[in-house]
């Protein structure tokens, strides 16, 4: 049997009652939730701001993961921290010293992470494996929801699964994720999901009932 960490992009759920959406997908058994930070200027689009990171903070006790769409996002670490954020994962596309930004979420007491583009290859990112908790990789090109899961990253996600002993890291995938994709990558050793409306708006399904059929795909692993 294989663990999973799922967690839930915040950017599905509906504004106008976060909290009871927050609180609702806790019970169900979701791991954390994915708060997505876009500047308008390294993704296009704008979302999310530290209000709406306080409002899901305040309605779970599960862990919180910072997904910075931003340039220069060192500028920002510790006020996230401050917000509550239990992991901050940041672009190294973005970022001029991603190795000190990295270690710089680790003096905050936060998990650290990175998120790797669809366009860009290991070898650009490797050296950052070993300062970060979690590795994230792109299946869509960032900024936007409601994409296309782009399958030519698999081969880039079957390599990167196995260096996740060597260096000590937890292999995520964000963006797209549907069923058929979950059916395929659990069993190359991707650890952990970002799980948008292509997985958890079944409308004849509850969160608890979506989470529990989840599991039980790791569980045949």
């Amino acid at each position: 049997m294989q663990e999973l960490m799922l967690s839930t992009s915040t950017f599905y759920l509906h504004a106008d009652r976060l909290g009871e959406e927050v609180e609702s997908l806790s019970r169900a058994g979701v791991d954390s939730f994915h708060v997505d930070l876009m500047d308008g200027c390294f993704v296009q689009n704008l979302g999310m701001s530290f209000q709406d990171l306080d409002a899901v903070r305040r309605h779970t006790d599960r862990l919180v993961d910072v997904h910075m769409m931003v340039r220069a996002p060192g500028r920002y670490i510790q006020q996230i921290a401050e917000h509550g954020a239990d992991i901050i994962i940041i672009h190294p596309e973005a970022d001029d010293h991603p190795a000190a930004t990295l270690e710089l979420i680790r003096k905050q007491g936060c998990k650290s992470g990175i998120a790797v583009n669809p366009g860009t290859s290991l070898g650009a990112v490797e050296e950052l494996f070993q300062l970060s908790d979690y590795v994230i990789l792109m299946t869509v090109n960032p900024g936007f929801a409601g994409q296309t899961y782009l399958e030519y990253v698999e081969s880039k996600i079957i390599r990167c699964a196995a260096m996740q002993e060597l260096h000590d890291f937890m292999l995520m995938v964000d963006g797209g994720v549907t069923w058929r994709a979950l059916e395929r990558l659990i069993p190359y050793g991707v650890r952990g999901f970002v799980c948008g409306n292509q997985v958890l708006l079944e409308q004849r399904q509850t969160y608890q009932e979506i989470i529990k059929r989840i599991r039980s795909l790791a569980e045949k692993e």
